[in-house]
């Protein structure tokens, strides 16, 4: 009888003995969710998984580890001066503001810009820039980012068939408008070549369509027709110096204007007429203000360019993305539709610039020296 007793005894106290070590397991389970944000602690909810900040699905980024914004900036190409000026200006701007900047550039390579993006997503930026150079193509960046909880934002040309957070730029299509008006003043009837930039970048879509918003009323009417109209394969000057030998021989020399996608194409159309002894001859419109397009302003060979103030660009693209990385409000205050959705946009104005006002615009902005600007011009 005692044997049995003290086996309950036993029995009872080994049943005590896991159920309070079930309530000690339970209990520093509760302590490590808490400790972790996994749980509650003093009663308060933890928050729910989708309010994480931007960069939290790739491990947190830079502004979560250190309190230092990170921003990858992809771009097109560094291949043209215009696109040094957005590099070096962009990175300033960042800089200003507090946050660092990783800069890669493609060089006109889809594949390798899709590579550099994913790299600088895998370094855990906080926010990703894209200068694309396939409108359609960098559309697998955007969701790549979007998968790792970073937003994305279009910088100077827009990026299609996307979820884009936001895209920045000048207003393009005014760049075509101003394009054309100034041509058409001077050559309100005769025959005109439209030399495009790449087909594959929405942006030369957009200058054209600005173009032909002027232009389209006079091909109407019969006063102006349009000889030859293409595209340069990835803005060269040198497919562009075909395009415009390919127009005059093709027209028998007898060409009365030009209008060309940026200035780099326009320079290429420039020695097409040099070869025929028409330069200066013919009215040429560019945009990009580029120096050798100021230099044949000057010259007498091109007649206008578009200024785009780069530096206003880039420091407005370095402030919106550093407020889209802390999640606070861009103020956008336009939609551009890239074919999916209404992108919230930021468009500033461009500024046409000719002979008569090129030095209180590039030269008084320090776009450009003087000294350099003239250079090639004999001093009166």
């Amino acid at each position: 009888m005692k044997g049995k007793k003290k086996a309950i005894s036993m029995q009872r106290g080994l049943r005590r003995g896991r159920a309070l070590a079930l309530t000690l397991a339970l209990a520093l389970i509760g302590l490590a969710s808490a400790c972790d944000g996994g749980g509650a602690a003093n009663g308060i909810p933890a928050a729910p998984a989708q309010s994480a900040s931007p960069g939290a699905a790739h491990g947190g980024g830079a502004l979560a580890k250190t309190g230092k914004i990170k921003v990858g900036f992809s771009m097109d190409t560094l291949l043209e001066e215009r696109w040094l000026k957005d590099r070096d200006l962009f990175k300033a701007a960042v800089e200003a503001l507090g946050a660092e900047v990783v800069i890669m550039a493609a060089n006109g390579d889809d594949a390798k810009q899709i590579s550099q993006a994913e790299t600088m997503i895998s370094q855990g930026v906080d926010i990703l820039v894209i200068v694309p150079h396939n409108a359609e193509a960098t559309a697998a960046i955007v969701k790549k980012a979007h998968s790792s909880g970073i937003k994305v934002m279009a910088y100077d040309r827009l990026v299609k068939n996307s979820d884009v957070d936001l895209y920045v730029s000048f207003d393009n299509e005014k760049v075509g408008e101003l394009q054309a008006e100034a041509i058409t003043r001077l050559v309100p009837r005769g025959k005109y070549v439209y030399i495009g930039g790449a087909d594959t970048d929405n942006n030369a879509h957009l200058f054209k369509q600005g173009v032909f918003n002027v232009l389209q009323p006079l091909i109407d009417r019969g006063d102006i027709k349009i000889a030859y109209d293409q595209w340069s394969k990835d803005w060269t000057p040198r497919s562009a110096l075909s395009n415009m030998r390919d127009a005059l021989s093709a027209n028998g020399d007898r060409i009365d204007a030009l209008i060309a996608a940026n200035d780099a194409t326009a320079g290429g159309a420039v020695e097409a007429l040099s070869e025929r002894g028409l330069a200066g001859r013919i009215p040429v419109a560019g945009q990009d203000a580029e120096l050798a397009a100021a230099q044949r302003i000057v010259e007498g060979t091109q007649t206008m360019t578009v200024y785009k103030p780069i530096k206003r660009l880039a420091d407005k693209a370095a402030e919106l993305a550093v407020k889209l990385a802390k999640g606070e409000s861009t103020g956008a205050d336009r939609k551009v539709n890239n074919g999916k959705i209404e992108v919230p946009s930021v468009l500033l104005s461009p500024i046409a610039v000719d002979k008569i006002n090129i030095d209180e615009t590039i030269i008084a902005d320090g776009f450009h020296a003087r000294e350099d600007v003239y250079r090639n011009v004999k001093p009166k």
